[in-house]
């Protein structure tokens, strides 16, 4: 039985020895990292593995974005309209087209050209006769056959008839007409050179008084355009005139057009509660077009206190940013924060509210956050 029991002990230190080589020769893990209750809070075993970067708070101008669209420049753009009503004959240009100035753009049957005409030539006529009769009361006053008060009175005749054809020559020419060559056709020609951004006339259909008819052209000149956005109410004191802006547009995403504030509105829109901003843009190959969709970003030129990290601090992770803020000697918090944009030097500015100036987060990011997916496995 003493010999039986001898064995057994000697057979027990035997295998404890082989464990012990056989943890021996085992290699360590370089971290690992113990998940608590909370999921967000990390326990690693190594943390020097991990470099670590402080937040800083420095003073950067304010970034903000806001979205807007292209629009023409309302001081490059005229409302084409009909002076005399009738019916349109020859519709010769459409939404879109680019027209020179001078160029006819439509041409209207009107009553009210023709009664011009008419009433031109009435005075014309009028006129002569009273020319005649002026000649011959001069005649006679010359001969002392005529009273002066009698010259006097064809004298006024003439004029009164002289300032009827200026009326009527005038009325002629602001309908569109020559009164050179008789008519009663109105040919409407374009006041500048630019593109037809807006038609409210088709061909054959009437064309009403001027008091009661929309704009048959809009013609803007696209060489510089506006790109107005909404800035809301609590933004507007970021936001000043002539602060730099960058503009980004869905039709060219990869090109960025530079521009700065050349007007912020003194009136709010009540249903947005946000002031129109202009930013005025040239157009010299006319890439911008009215309504293109804009986004602007405003660099404010006041400096602000800003909480910034590296940008490798942070990663996107479903649609949200996150960073690893050191909690204690051997523990990190994953916590989310939201960045407002990236600096030159590739900082990361931060919102206010989650990090304070002084706090320690891990540089790398994505490098922590695989590491400690290795480390679950």
């Amino acid at each position: 039985m003493m010999i039986r029991s001898f064995a057994t002990i000697l057979l027990g230190l035997f295998l404890l020895l082989f464990v012990a080589g056989c943890s021996d020769n085992t290699k360590a893990a370089p971290t690992r990292a113990e998940v608590t209750v909370d999921p967000s809070l990390y326990n690693v075993d190594h943390p020097e593995l991990f470099k670590l970067a402080n937040v800083e708070a420095r003073d950067l101008p304010t970034v903000l974005t806001a979205n807007g669209s292209v629009t023409p420049d309302v001081n490059r753009t005229i409302h084409v309209t009909s002076q005399g009503s009738g019916r349109v004959v020859d519709l010769r240009v459409k939404l879109g087209d680019a027209v020179t100035k001078g160029q006819a753009l439509l041409s209207i049957y009107s009553s009210d050209l023709a009664g011009a005409f008419s009433d031109y030539q009435k005075a014309v006529a009028d006129e002569r006769l009273t020319s005649k009769g002026l000649d011959r009361a001069q005649l006679l006053y010359s001969h002392g056959a005529l009273a002066q008060k009698d010259l006097e009175v064809a004298q006024d005749a003439e004029d009164k008839a002289k300032v009827d054809v200026k009326n009527t020559e005038h009325r002629i020419r602001l309908l569109g007409g020559d009164p050179a060559h008789p008519g009663s056709v109105i040919e409407l020609r374009s006041p500048i050179a630019g593109t037809i951004v807006e038609q409210n006339v088709a061909g054959f259909e009437g064309i009403k008084s001027l008091d009661n008819s929309p704009n048959l052209f809009v013609i803007a000149d696209l060489s510089q355009v506006w790109v107005v956005c909404d800035v809301y109410e609590n933004d507007l004191s970021q936001v000043s005139v002539g602060d730099p802006v960058e503009i980004r547009l869905n039709a060219y995403p990869d090109k960025a057009y530079k521009g700065a504030i050349a007007d912020i509105s003194r009136v709010l829109d009540p249903n947005l509660r946000s002031a129109k901003v202009r930013i005025v843009l040239g157009n010299s190959d006319g890439s911008l077009r009215p309504n293109m969709y804009a986004v602007a970003t405003f660099h404010s030129r006041k400096l602000r206190s800003h909480l910034v990290i590296p940008a490798t601090a942070m990663m996107r992770l479903q649609d949200k940013d996150w960073i690893f803020r050191k909690e204690g000697p051997k523990q990190f918090r994953k916590i989310e924060v939201h960045g407002i944009g990236a600096t030159a030097e590739g900082f990361q500015e931060l919102q206010d509210g989650v990090l304070k100036s002084g706090d320690q987060v891990v540089a790398n990011a994505l490098e922590f956050s695989s590491a400690m997916a290795e480390s679950k496995e």
